[in-house]
């Protein structure tokens, strides 16, 4: 069985600028990822745009979506959050959670976050990224911006911190990102952080990705440029509040489950065949 998470042609290739390059890891990467579907009884994966990209590729893959652990992702006191980082209990924070690399375009929610705090729409606004780069400088060249556009005060770098103890830091965050932005991957994707915002009961402010407006929930809010960018944020500060999502779906006790289901379909039809 292959449970397909990314289009791996593309997330190998990415981190290349050089054309040949990245022609070479995208054909030389498909071909491995090919020679695996082709040899695989069952294919799932994690997104519903994925699925239709296998079947245009002659494959028939079964969705199972990422999950999140509800034991320890979930709705939990905002102050107490902020009191953790030493924020004021009053501010306004802005949050991001996960890899720091330019596929989520951070960069230029710094420059949208400087024009919000300094237009004096929210001046004690923060903005809170946790997380760490995985390959590329992309978190330094983040700090710079941050200094050049003169918001060092108001931004807040965490670096990576624990999964377990993930949850407290999502707490201190009154909206919660997913500035994901190459179309070929939002039309791909299905972010985890989607579903541990959602357990924590936050509004979620994301760019069109197909697979999560699928899903959907009211805690959800699309943008497609940095004045809706804008206009959503202004919306959620002025009706701030926490939601009740139910997750149990998603859960990775339930995504086991669907897993098991599955794999005890593969054993069956084998032992038939045999």
């Amino acid at each position: 069985m292959f449970d397909l998470k990314d289009w791996f042609p593309d997330s190998a290739a990415a981190y290349y600028k050089n054309k040949v390059m990245k022609w070479i890891l995208r054909e030389g990467v498909w071909r491995i990822t090919k020679h695996n579907l082709d040899r695989s009884d069952k294919i799932t994966t994690v997104s519903p745009s994925l699925v239709e990209k296998l079947k245009k590729y002659g494959y028939d893959a079964k969705l199972i979506t990422n999950g999140v652990d509800t034991d320890i992702f979930k709705p939990m006191d905002s102050r107490a959050g902020k009191r953790m980082l030493g924020l004021d209990e009053d501010c306004f924070v802005i949050g991001y959670v996960g890899s720091i690399e330019k596929w989520y375009a951070l960069d230029e929610v710094i420059k949208t976050f400087s024009e919000i705090v300094n237009g004096k729409y929210r001046q004690n606004a923060r903005l809170l990224i946790v997380g760490g780069s995985l390959f590329t400088d992309y978190e330094e060249q983040l700090k710079r911006l941050v200094s050049e556009v003169g918001v060092d005060d108001k931004v807040v770098f965490i670096g990576s911190v624990e999964y377990k103890n993930l949850p407290e830091y999502i707490a201190a965050m009154d909206v919660c990102l997913i500035p994901l932005s190459p179309p070929a991957w939002i039309n791909i994707a299905m972010p985890n952080k989607f579903f541990e915002y959602s357990a924590c009961g936050k509004p979620i402010l994301s760019t069109p990705i197909p697979g999560i407006i699928k899903i959907g929930g009211e805690n959800l809010f699309i943008y497609r440029s940095k004045d809706e960018f804008v206009e959503e944020i202004k919306r959620v500060m002025d009706n701030p509040r926490t939601y009740r999502i139910e997750m149990e779906e998603y859960s990775w006790k339930s995504k086991a489950r669907e897993f098991e289901d599955l794999l005890e379909e593969v054993v069956i039809r084998g032992a038939k065949n045999y």
